[in-house]
């Protein structure tokens, strides 16, 4: 039986052993903002394809996926938020997607391509796309490493090309980039 009143000593522990909700939103906000991203660890190579396009990087990256999987190619990995898109290694031959490494049985024309929407200025984004194919097969070798940007004259370039082209109908290029 209780007598309703609560000693002060007894209010004075039950304060001390309370979280506050002040704390507990700092520690949600702060899990929210985690610094990890879904890019990989290496930037584009110098050569790749380049444009600017009338839109924010957002809505790039989600045309892009819509689009990559239109041309039949297999998406590995997008995420709109961090504005990149990555296919799955693709024979231009065969015109099927491979897996895995082991699938490749064409080596100089089965290429991966890599795109990085970046913002520029408000309202438009830089995109770099890097079409890639590996010359050579080495396991003891990182797979970056083994990557060669296709030359102009390669299916995976023209695949390339024609993103850029429509892209550029969809969203348009600012005057400055013309």
């Amino acid at each position: 039986m209780r007598n309703g009143r609560v000693s002060d000593m007894a209010r004075d522990l039950s304060l001390r052993f309370r979280t506050p909700r002040s704390a507990l939103r700092i520690c949600l906000l702060l899990a929210a903002c985690t610094p990890i991203t879904t890019r990989p660890d290496f930037r584009p190579d110098p050569r790749a394809l380049v444009i600017t396009l009338d839109a924010r990087p957002e809505r790039v990256t989600a045309v892009l996926d819509s689009l990559v999987r239109a041309e039949r190619l297999e998406v590995a990995h997008s995420n709109v938020r961090d504005g990149y898109v990555e296919t799955a290694w693709y024979d231009t031959q065969a015109h099927r997607t491979r897996r895995h490494e082991r699938g490749i049985t064409n080596l100089g024309a089965t290429v991966k391509i890599r795109f990085w929407a970046d913002p520029w200025v408000p309202g438009q984004t830089r995109l770099t796309i890097e079409p890639v194919y590996r010359p050579r097969y080495d396991p003891s070798r990182v797979e970056r490493e083994l990557e060669v940007i296709v030359p102009k004259e390669h299916e995976g370039y023209k695949l390339a090309q024609r993103f850029v082209d429509k892209l550029k109908e969809r969203f348009g290029v600012p005057k400055a980039a013309q």
